[in-house]
């Protein structure tokens, strides 16, 4: 009988990570909707991970590190493993999955922490790996959005913040060529209005994108709290924050 039981826990224990290495079944390509999420720490996400981020939507899903389909758990991101936390993707996903259920959310994090823009316009590093990723995500699924946060990096000179909205406007128009979709919906959020130093000109910058390139829209940060760091939304703020992005662009989608 003990030998049954040992055998019985044994069963238990590995069947379970035996069926967490299968590959997930994917939907139909034009029913997987994917969202590529680009931009520094607040979209990699350093929110406190709590118990309401622990339970997967069953139709969302993330690209991971390996280019592999995963639950769409927090971490979404991998730029730093030990601090990367609760985002507002996943928000942002579950509340774009709840308005359509006959479609997968599928999400394509590419954000790293304390990145600059200069770094993910055309011929930087990071601009090179968002389109290499969401190619490759792209031969399962259909490209619906990007979703963009960042601008903290540029906040602290004076220079890079006055010609941000211009910078940012060129990095879409890029992006849109480069993964072949001139009118995929391009939503950006402000900067915390906690932070200091030249936050205020960029969120004024960011404000200019919509004016520059078609179809994107800006999403408030009133209101949004931060943690203690007073650098980083805090996971109450992150969740209201994917909630703005998801209206934005359900607003810029139903307008094509």
């Amino acid at each position: 009988m003990r030998q049954l039981w040992c055998m019985l826990l044994l069963f238990v224990s590995v069947v379970p990570q035996a069926f967490a290495d299968e590959p997930l079944k994917l939907p139909a390509k034009e029913k997987l909707h994917l969202y590529l999420l680009i931009g520094q720490s607040n979209m990699a996400g350093r929110g406190v991970i709590e118990e309401v981020d622990k339970q997967a939507h069953p139709r969302v899903i993330k690209f991971t590190k390996e280019e592999t389909w995963a639950p769409g758990l927090d971490p979404l991101h991998f730029d730093k493993p030990m601090i990367a936390g609760v985002g507002l993707g996943s928000a942002f996903a579950r509340t774009m999955a709840d308005a359509d259920d006959s479609v997968v959310i599928g999400l394509v994090p590419c954000a790293v922490g304390g990145t600059p823009l200069s770094r993910w316009q055309k011929g930087g590093d990071l601009y090179k790996q968002a389109v290499a990723r969401a190619k490759a995500a792209m031969k399962d699924g259909t490209l619906k959005g990007i979703l963009w946060h960042q601008g903290e990096a540029d906040a602290g000179s004076e220079t890079t913040a006055k010609n941000y909205g211009e910078r940012l406007s060129g990095m879409v128009r890029d992006l849109r060529a480069e993964l072949g979709m001139d009118d995929v919906p391009f939503v950006a959020g402000k900067l915390g209005e906690f932070l200091k130093s030249n936050s205020q000109l960029v969120n004024e910058q960011l404000e200019t994108v919509p004016k520059q390139v078609p179809n994107a829209a800006v999403v408030s940060s009133k209101d949004l709290n931060a943690k203690s760091d007073r650098i980083h939304f805090d996971s109450p703020s992150l969740r209201e924050f994917g909630k703005r992005y998801a209206a934005a662009m359900q607003k810029l989608q139903s307008q094509k």
